[in-house]
């Protein structure tokens, strides 16, 4: 079972993200959970959401603790104390920004940078970075086509803002290393 942990703040689509990725692994066949956890619900809040994807029924009900990778969608949490508690290792975490070594020694396990914020203002006129970041990790992790989840935010929009989301994954898979964390994705799931 994979088991992702999502860190962003309300107002940045971190719970449709979970529900996105979900959806994409059941509309491929797989098993899949996806839930929220948040405290006082406003703008700017921090915001966790979980997602479990498996090949088998998942009987796990409680928050992911052990987090096989991390997508943050807001850099400045990665200095918050906790938010990568857990991270199993040969994890990785995939994070909204520029490259920052120095956090990056500090946190002492790969990050891959998408300027996520940046390519959905570009391409939505606004700065949401889930959508982005979801085409990211599946393009650096490989468990699913990239196909899989313009399918799934075609159940949620249509038309023009659709087009541009398609527009939005496909550069941001672009600009990662496609299959980098492959092989920590496949061990993962073994």
């Amino acid at each position: 079972m994979l088991e992702i942990r999502i860190h962003g703040r309300g107002g940045q689509g971190n719970v449709m993200a979970a529900y996105l990725l979900a959806s994409a692994a059941i509309d491929q066949g797989r098993q899949a959970q996806a839930f929220p956890s948040f405290g006082a619900e406003r703008r700017g809040a921090p915001v966790t959401a979980f997602v479990r994807i498996a090949d088998r029924p998942i009987r796990r009900r409680c928050q992911v603790q052990q987090p096989d990778f991390l997508i943050v969608q807001d850099a400045a949490l990665l200095h918050v104390p906790g938010v990568t508690a857990g991270l199993k290792p040969g994890g990785a975490i995939l994070s909204d920004g520029v490259a920052d070594a120095g956090i990056e020694a500090q946190l002492g396990c790969p990050v891959v940078w998408l300027p996520a914020t940046r390519l959905a203002l570009e391409h939505l006129g606004k700065p949401v970075p889930n959508t982005a970041l979801m085409a990211a990790f599946l393009s650096l992790t490989g468990i699913l086509p990239v196909t899989a989840l313009i399918k799934a935010l075609g159940g949620r929009f249509k038309g023009d803002l659709l087009e541009r989301n398609q527009r939005l994954i496909e550069a941001a898979a672009a600009q990662v290393p496609a299959g980098l964390w492959q092989e920590a994705a496949h061990a993962a799931r073994a």
